[in-house]
This record gives C-alpha cells, sequence and structure tokens, in this order.
C-alpha cells in the first residue's frame, strides 16, 4: 500500500498520523508528493486529490476515504 502526501497539508498529516497511530507504517509506503517519480506514480493511478491511499487496485482520495480504508485493515 502506498499513501501519497503533501509535507504542508493538514490533511495528510492528519492521514499520516492515523496509520501510524494504527500500528500500520509496515504496511503502508509513505509517498511524498515532492519528488517527480511519486508525481508520476501517483498521476499514473488516475490521482487528483492528496491525501490518497494505493490499495494496490484502487486509488482512495480525500482523507476521509483514507480514514475508512485505514480503520478497516486488519493490525499486526
Amino acid at each position: 500500500m502506498e499513501l501519497f502526501y503533501t509535507i504542508a497539508d493538514a490533511a495528510c498529516a492528519t492521514a499520516r498520523k492515523a496509520i501510524l497511530e494504527a500500528k500500520l507504517k509496515e504496511k503502508v509506503n509513505f509517498r511524498n508528493m515532492y519528488y517527480p517519480e511519486v508525481q508520476h506514480d501517483f498521476k499514473s493511478r488516475g490521482g487528483h486529490q492528496v491525501p490518497a491511499l494505493w490499495d494496490g487496485e484502487r486509488l482512495h482520495e480525500g482523507l476521509k476515504a483514507v480514514e475508512t480504508v485505514v480503520a478497516a485493515l486488519p493490525r499486526r
């Protein structure tokens, strides 16, 4: 899984925090949109809004969508 985010965005910070608090960091790769290769991957998955969580099949865009997926993921 991959979380696409920007550093300065409050919703992205909340998404990162939710993943860390759920102890899911080992399952979710944080991808900073600062980097061109990350921007390319995001766009190739149809991305328009961060935070966004790629689950391997679908890109879940926006904080509510990310929080919904994180809440449904099995914990360690």
